[in-house]
């Protein structure tokens, strides 16, 4: 029975990315979605918040995403964990079903999705000559960090009291419900240190896990993680677990990603993931976003036929990115060109 679910695993990104023609298209930022349909989320539970206060926002950015050309659509749970819920007042079970509705929200979206394209209402341009295209549904478990709150999410460091063990016991029940929520696989994102991807690769082999996961870590500067552990060495960790798929970087610069593909296919030959954010820095401490110079809106989709080629299999955008984004990515790698227009790709 073993082997049997580490070849099904395997072999899911596999056929995935064959069904896509070989290339598939992540979705995008999704708490600045939220924020742009009119949600607060200032608060610790931060995106997660939505799944108390306003679920069906949550709907309408999947769908955004979907109708812009996704073939995979993560869920709302970065920074959702049944610690952050209860220090809201929830009880465990209030949370647990919390965790297991942000799965259900994606796949209802998906439905919702496939029976516009059924239906034929379109009121968008590029998705309707995909009408039946293969969507995954991938469950996001966020770092220790980013249900502290407290910015180290940006800096990977925990503190000397934080062990391998500590972060397995912290994500260990929030795996177990994703894993058994109808997720087809799990993102493990915004990475920001190997000892929190060595958890993570730890409880997929102890838990069991019978579901694919990718891993997808974050860089300040396309060599390090912003713990200051090699990315390289990051990749190893994830490589050697049976139980990941792809395996990536996402929340950084895409003036970094090129190089960062490089790294990466030199110590694996996993599909790569690659989903920037818009190339803005964020403050975790002051929570606000500074422009960076010498990234612009064309730069963005121009990059992704160059990390195409590098080897990158799977693209999509993190913060501050866009549906129009999505479009975009979506059209180059259709072999389509961008819009003329100069659309807005992020805000």
């Amino acid at each position: 029975m073993g082997s049997f679910v580490k070849e099904e695993t395997s072999s899911l990104m596999t056929e995935f990315l064959e069904k896509c023609g070989g290339y598939a298209v992540v979705d995008g930022g999704f708490a600045t979605e939220l924020q742009r349909h009119g949600a607060d989320i200032n608060d610790p539970l931060w995106s997660a918040k939505c799944l108390i206060t306003s679920p069906h926002l949550v709907t309408k950015v999947h769908l955004d995403y979907l109708e812009s050309g996704a073939n995979i659509i993560i869920t709302a749970s970065y920074q959702a964990t049944i610690q952050g819920f209860v220090a809201k007042g929830l009880s465990v079970g209030e949370a647990e079903n919390l965790l297991r509705r942000s799965v259900e929200i994606t796949y209802e979206a998906r439905e919702i999705f496939y029976n516009r394209c059924t239906k034929g209402s379109w009121d968008f341009t590029y998705a309707g000559k995909a009408s039946r295209r293969p969507i995954l549904v991938a469950a996001s478990v966020g770092s220790y960090g980013a249900y502290l709150a407290d910015g180290s999410e940006y800096s990977g460091i925990y503190g000397d009291s934080v062990s391998k063990e500590t972060l397995k016991d912290f994500h260990r029940r929030r795996v177990q419900i994703l894993a058994n929520s109808g997720a087809d696989l799990i993102a493990f994102e915004t990475i920001p240190n190997k000892l929190e991807a060595e958890a993570y690769a730890d409880l997929l082999e102890e838990e069991n896990i019978n579901i694919p996961a990718w891993f997808s870590f974050t860089s300040k500067d396309g060599v390090t993680v912003p713990r200051g552990d090699s990315v390289v060495e990051c990749t190893k960790v994830a490589d050697s677990c049976t139980k990941v798929v792809a395996i990536g970087i996402n929340c950084t610069a895409p003036r970094y990603i090129h190089d960062v593909i490089i790294s990466l296919r030199q110590v694996t030959r996993k599909p790569i993931v690659v989903y920037p954010n818009s190339g803005e820095i964020y403050d975790g401490l002051n929570k606000k976003w500074i422009k960076s110079e010498g990234e612009s809106e064309e730069d963005f989709v121009s990059y992704v036929s160059k990390w195409r080629d590098a080897g990158a299999s799977l693209f999509g955008g993190c913060c501050r990115t866009t549906p129009n984004t999505i479009r975009a990515i979506a059209k180059v790698l259709s072999g389509e060109s961008p819009a003329t227009s100069k659309p807005k790709f992020w805000q």
